[in-house]
């Protein structure tokens, strides 16, 4: 080995890593450099794309400038809209720091295009735990239940595929909007890619032309060259503290779309016959276009670290969703533990590595909006950022943790560490020493 390696060794020995664990970890790293070339090479498509957009756009530092009050003829955020409207290929979008995070996005994009005696119909099975409550699937004051919108769901098959004849069947005279979810929340199915996501819209639009399709595409963007809005999505809607915000953006949503659809989003976003003309950027656009630019390179740490995972949790025999080989359509890993001890252990692994509150023990509690306890591991600059370094998962069988983000692949690759030493120490796996040459 040469100078720098003992010199990694050495610190990573400082951060807690035993020899054993580190070189386990080293072991996979020369047989996944071909993927890892894949990743960077869909990092560099787009961020070429993010680039071509701002240029177009002519992004200036007078687009950093800060607005207060109404927001009116705020020009950095109407540019760095249309820049999202070009890297999505739609008519429109809608980029605020008032859209609190993807929930509230996805809960805008829902009330706003959707009327009393309308259906909302999700062709993907169960939607992520907190859209319960905005949908009505769970009692809960003011969900689209409350005004008069019902909910149809079709599940996948048991192989993970679309039901087509269900879903056909389910498409009915009042289905006004589908909601497809792009990963695969606290569930271990596959997540969806763009491709696939493309095959069910075709799909859905043969049987009902008039019929509005949205993508969550949490977790997703910049995964993939394309998007679901290039691929017949009428809206993809995310958090700015996932993907796209690079890990800067301290706060937002987005909403790409047909810019009907966006207009009626921004009426309900503020009221109507105010629209996009208000909502001050408060100062925060420099860290969305910022962020936003940064967004593949953060993206693509983060794809290595969750595909580093995968490998590792799977050669100790742990079932893990996506495999250590499958394609990858969004940034998160889940890894099935089987029992609690595991999730714990994993978690507090990942929190020891964390920049921020690394000593924090992290507990499963009760969380709003979840059927179950959770825990959650996140030292994050950017409170429930998870495009950062972060784990969590459902106190519930089959006991399995969801593992994503990481500004860095090499933060990434640390937490992965610190996860599997820590599952060490509580005697939870054992491994055997593996020799580098």
């Amino acid at each position: 080995m040469n100078d720098i390696s003992n010199t990694l060794m050495n610190i990573y020995q400082q951060l807690g890593i035993r020899d054993a664990v580190y070189q386990y970890g080293e072991s996979f790293l020369r047989q996944l450099a071909p993927r890892f070339a894949e990743i960077d090479q869909t990092a560099e498509y787009n961020q070429l794309k993010i680039l071509q957009a701002m240029q177009k756009n002519r992004v200036s530092d007078t687009h950093f400038a800060a607005t207060t009050g109404y927001g009116y003829n705020d020009l950095g955020r109407d540019t760095l809209e249309q820049v999202y409207a070009d890297i999505f290929h739609t008519e429109a979008a809608l980029v605020r720091p008032q859209l609190t995070c993807g929930t509230h996005a996805l809960a805008i994009a829902l009330f706003s295009n959707l009327r009393p005696g309308d259906e909302l119909l999700s062709p993907v099975g169960k939607p992520y735990d907190t859209l319960e409550s905005v949908i009505g699937i769970q009692e809960a004051m003011g969900s689209l239940k409350e005004y008069g919108i019902s909910y149809r769901q079709v599940d996948l098959l048991e192989d993970g595929s679309f039901d087509y004849p269900a879903i056909e069947k389910a498409i009915q005279e009042k289905t006004k909007l589908v909601t497809i979810q792009r990963s695969k929340g606290y569930q271990t199915r596959p997540t969806l890619s763009v491709q696939r996501i493309g095959e069910l819209i075709a799909f859905i639009k043969k049987c009902k032309p008039s019929v509005l399709c949205m993508v969550d595409n949490c977790y997703g963007e910049f995964v993939e060259p394309i998007e679901p809005s290039d691929v017949g999505a009428d809206m993809v809607v995310g958090s700015l503290i996932k993907n796209p915000g690079g890990g800067l953006a301290p706060i937002g949503g987005y909403i790409c779309g047909k810019k009907v659809c966006i207009e009626q989003a921004a009426y309900r976003l503020s009221a109507p016959g105010l629209g996009k003309e208000v909502g001050a950027s408060l100062g925060l656009n420099q860290s969305f276009y910022q962020g936003l630019f940064l967004a593949p390179t953060v993206v693509a740490g983060a794809l290595k670290g969750a595909i580093f995972a995968a490998n590792l949790y799977e050669n100790l025999g742990f079932r893990v969703i996506p495999n250590g080989t499958e394609s990858r359509h969004d940034i998160i890993q889940a890894i099935e533990f089987g029992c609690p001890e595991g999730v714990i252990a994993f978690c507090k692994g990942i929190q020891a590595a964390a920049p921020v509150d690394s000593f924090v023990v992290p507990e499963p509690w009760a969380m709003p909006g979840y059927d179950s306890d959770v825990i959650m591991a996140a030292g994050a600059f950017v409170q429930g950022s998870s495009i950062e370094l972060s784990a969590d998962g459902p106190m519930k069988p089959p006991y399995a943790v969801y593992f994503q983000g990481g500004l860095t692949w090499y933060h990434a690759k640390l937490g992965i560490l610190k996860s599997l030493q820590q599952m060490v120490q509580e005697g939870l796996v054992q491994i055997n020493p593996v020799v580098i040459h």
